[in-house]
């Protein structure tokens, strides 16, 4: 940690001093990772394996269950995998920009430390021995620095490890870098003045999504086959679909945040969750188990006591009974692009041939209605903190920060009768909401993670895909399906948009300019039935024949 709070002259000088501090941690590797070509090209996920040894490349490319179990039989060294990952993480951040700090002595210290206990005790130490997992920045590792993207907060210095890397480190794991997120922390990208802009590594003139924006970057690209997000409003699930990876918004409650750091802290209305990203599902079903089974709600009463339920079987019926999707094709408020909506129809119809699933639409209800009660909760002090952690350095405030805070008609000073008007329309909502649920017999809901692929650098204007699950409080798994094929997803010429919301979506639109990106769907159920959602995917996964249905390499 480079800067203490008193040291902070200009905050041009805090960013390039900071960025400085990252690039000393990436050059503290031995050997010095290769040097990039100067001329990339949009699409950069094929450099690493170009640069990289063989072995490096099969390490990183293998999946996290594949990894735990050659770590657990000690067919690998834990030593061998964490550095393999930190040269291709130092190689993404190259590319793509997504890194706030490695952490090589750190991470070879602990992994040794681990290939010694497996050399003396025959055994992992652990369900995640060995295993490297980057974390968002904000939350806090001790004696790091955790400024959440805000140039006044550099120089905060983490005092404790957070609750969940505390209960990861027991259960073996590695830390090894740390990520990027956005000024503010409320963006569907990831931009900060800090470190500037983190791109898509399938298209680098497109956004990796936000706020956990270096994680999907970092996983899209394979510097991480395990991370840490954190999602209030697709934080965790927009970045998981722009890069082509699993991503999990959990039910409020299940996974501890005690450590963690950002403004609005003690918020309410809209609870934010700690989540995983990953490579593939069994990965999130791994972190999953791992955390509950250590019976966090010990350290943290807030937590529900739900135990790790995966031994239900939840979809299991009654004779002729099938599993219930209900298809949301599109929100009522702003139509997705084709991409989207050739993922949708492609997965739909496999899912039609299916015996043992049954198909039927999903209605929206009140989608914009949703959209209004969670604006008016987000920023109920009319974005005061937001705006002096902002301000108070002088650093300028990033577009979309703009957008959603200064710029935003609907952010006001709620007085206290106000907030308890617009909790109690939330509560309404989520009634309204969960009652159509029971009323129709869906098991899990499909739809877009947003309303289009990975939007254009500054565009990502749209929430509603996403946080629509989180003022309902619904687990919501991200998935990748396919990618954007400009000669097949056309513009749908002479489209009369709804509104100045689907006016804005629609006009953005251009195939050619969202080339290879990822295009990802959500999954969708009830409140606590995270369990229920994950197996769902996991029957959907083995029935179509694996995800995405169109290879993203």
């Amino acid at each position: 940690m480079p800067i203490t709070p008193h040291q902070m002259p200009t905050w041009q000088e805090t960013a390039h001093l900071m960025q400085q501090y990252r690039d000393e941690s990436i050059a503290a590797l031995e050997p010095p990772v290769p040097t990039v070509p100067s001329e990339l090209p949009l699409n950069v996920t094929a450099l690493p394996s170009q640069l990289l040894s063989s072995s490096e490349n099969t390490i990183t490319t293998s999946s996290p269950e594949h990894l735990l179990a050659s770590l657990a039989s000690g067919t690998l060294l834990a030593t061998t995998v964490t550095n393999a990952f930190l040269r291709r993480a130092a190689l993404a951040q190259t590319l793509t920009n997504c890194i706030t700090e490695l952490l090589p002595s750190a991470a070879l210290a602990r992994a040794k430390y681990l290939d010694d206990y497996y050399a003396e005790h025959k055994k992992p130490i652990g369900p995640l021995h060995g295993l490297p997992i980057s974390v968002k920045e904000h939350i806090a590792m001790k004696d790091l620095d955790i400024n959440c993207g805000y140039i006044s907060r550099v120089g905060t210095v983490g005092t404790v490890q957070s609750t969940i890397l505390q209960i990861l480190w027991k259960a073996g794991c590695v830390f090894y870098a740390r990520t990027t997120q956005p000024q503010t922390l409320m963006h569907l990208e990831c931009s900060s003045n800090l470190y500037g802009v983190t791109v898509n590594p399938y298209n680098r003139a497109l956004t990796s999504g936000g706020s956990s924006g270096g994680e999907g970057a970092l996983l899209g690209i394979k510097g991480s086959c395990l991370g840490i997000g954190s999602d209030i409003g697709g934080s965790i699930r927009s970045p998981a679909a722009n890069n082509g990876v699993f991503g999990l918004r959990p039910t409020s409650y299940r996974l501890p945040v005690g450590g963690w750091q950002a403004t609005m802290g003690g918020q309410e209305g809209v609870i934010a969750v700690i989540g995983p990203l990953s490579t593939s599902l069994e990965g999130v079903k791994v972190f999953m188990k791992t955390i509950i089974d250590a019976e966090p709600w010990l350290l943290e009463p807030s937590l529900v006591p739900l135990p790790w339920r995966w031994e239900r079987d939840w979809l299991e019926k009654p004779m002729g009974k099938k599993v219930r999707v209900g298809v949301l094709w599109d929100d009522g408020v702003v139509k997705p692009h084709p991409p989207v909506l050739r993922a949708m129809r492609e997965l739909v119809g496999k899912l039609e041939g299916v015996e043992e699933i049954e198909v039927v639409d999903w209605t929206p209800y009140k989608h914009d209605w949703a959209w209004k009660i969670i604006m008016n909760l987000y920023f109920a002090d009319n974005g005061a903190q937001t705006t002096d952690a902002i301000n108070s350095s002088g650093e300028p405030w990033r577009p979309l920060s703009r957008h959603i805070v200064a710029d935003n008609p609907t952010v006001h000073e709620l007085s206290i009768t106000e907030l308890w008007t617009w909790t109690l329309a939330r509560e309404q909502y989520r009634t309204e909401y969960a009652k159509l649920l029971l009323d129709t017999g869906v098991d899990v809901i499909l739809c877009p993670v947003g309303p289009g692929a990975a939007p254009l650098l500054d565009h990502a204007k749209y929430w509603g895909y996403t946080a629509q699950w989180n003022i309902l409080d619904w687990p919501a798994v991200v998935f990748p399906a396919g990618k954007v094929v400009p000669e097949v997803d056309g513009r749908e010429e002479g489209y009369q948009p709804r509104n100045e919301k689907d006016e804005f979506n629609y006009g953005i639109y251009d195939p050619e300019k969202y080339r290879d990106a990822p295009v990802s769907l959500q999954l969708v159920g009830r409140r606590y039935e995270d369990e229920k959602v994950l197996q769902a995917l996991e029957f959907i996964q083995s029935k179509v024949g694996g995800l995405p249905l169109v290879p993203l390499d």
